[in-house]
């Protein structure tokens, strides 16, 4: 913390910020990367400390660079976002090999899954509905096969961590299943792209009332503009904790459609394909086993593996509700 607390100060020294009034404070609910808020005699502002295991990857500045490319269109529109400020003609910043992006402050809160509500539904889903329509193209959605290796994971994780094994291995069957469906699935999706947020969760829409602000937009990118629907929707309607209420997944698809959104006609397809949540499961795998993060991101990873395998449950247990609830749209 010391060592943040430091960089922070050299942060606001730097880009003119003006002095820290207060020690710097971590703001909850990332999972990959560390933000904070800071206090400065010139105003309040939010850093974002990027993962140096993620900017490591070999895509990982294309990917940056794409965001920030389509940040710039939605900040062309009256869409609610909270973009990164610009300093030297760019928006991501690099001190000591650490990259970063900072924020003027806003002042909300995300929604936990008990406070949504309908007319919380209902703006999203019109939101949503915009953003898709900002550049939408018929073509096909490229996806490359998820090919995890599920058997080498459990065999590791049985010389380290008993309980997680115990997991995989218990639910092994599940995991293959879900990982060939999706593959099958996803190139069966209708053929159109569009720019998609990527991860338009609850935790990443900032609210102060009835007005919100959408964060974590250097997710952005061209996407299934169906498949970012539907994952989206199940997470505002209780999917994250397991609970989906089908009242609020009617109101999140009905506003998508009113706002202009073209929903599918195959759901059985999208159901299938929302496998995502495997890379995610793979990912937090390796950092309970210690691989490619730090010492600190290990007791993450352990949690997130467990909160992933019972998202894959439930989900599978799920299937029929949700069929019937989606059919309604067809």
């Amino acid at each position: 913390m010391n060592t943040d607390s430091e960089f922070l100060e050299k942060i606001c020294r730097q880009y003119s910020l003006g002095r820290l009034e207060s020690q710097p404070f971590p703001l909850k609910g990332g999972f990959l990367h560390k933000m904070y808020s800071l206090f400065t005699s010139e105003g309040r502002y939010a850093v974002k400390l990027l993962n140096p295991y993620i900017m490591q990857r070999e895509t990982a500045m294309e990917n940056y660079r794409t965001a920030e490319k389509l940040e710039g269109m939605l900040e062309k529109t009256d869409i609610p976002i909270l973009p990164a400020l610009w300093f030297d003609g760019r928006k991501m910043q690099c001190i000591e090999g650490q990259f970063f992006y900072l924020y003027e402050w806003y002042d909300g809160k995300a929604l936990k899954a008990e406070e949504i509500k309908a007319e919380h539904c209902h703006t999203i889903g019109k939101l949503l509905a915009r953003i898709h329509g900002l550049d939408r193209q018929e073509a096909a959605y490229e996806h490359s096969e998820i090919q995890i290796a599920w058997d080498s994971y459990i065999e590791q994780l049985a010389a380290q961590n008993e309980e997680l094994c115990h997991l995989l291995r218990e639910n092994r069957s599940l995991l293959y299943e879900s990982q060939n469906n999706g593959n099958l699935a996803v190139k069966r999706l209708p053929k159109a792209v569009s720019v998609c947020h990527n991860d338009m969760d609850s935790k990443n829409v900032l609210w102060i009332g009835d007005d919100c602000r959408i964060i974590d937009l250097e997710c952005l990118g061209y996407a299934s503009p169906y498949m970012e629907l539907y994952e989206t929707a199940l997470c505002w309607c209780g999917y994250e904790k397991c609970r989906i209420d089908y009242d609020l997944l009617r109101c999140f698809l009905r506003s998508y459609s009113e706002a202009g959104g073209l929903l599918p006609q195959d759901w059985e397809t999208l159901y299938w394909s929302n496998f995502g949540r495997l890379e995610w499961l793979e990912y937090n795998v390796k950092r309970a086993l210690g691989i490619e993060c730090s010492e600190e991101e290990i007791a993450m990873g352990i949690s997130e593996v467990r909160k992933t395998i019972a998202h894959l449950i439930y989900y599978d247990n799920a299937r029929d509700k949700i069929m019937d609830c989606l059919k309604e749209f067809s």
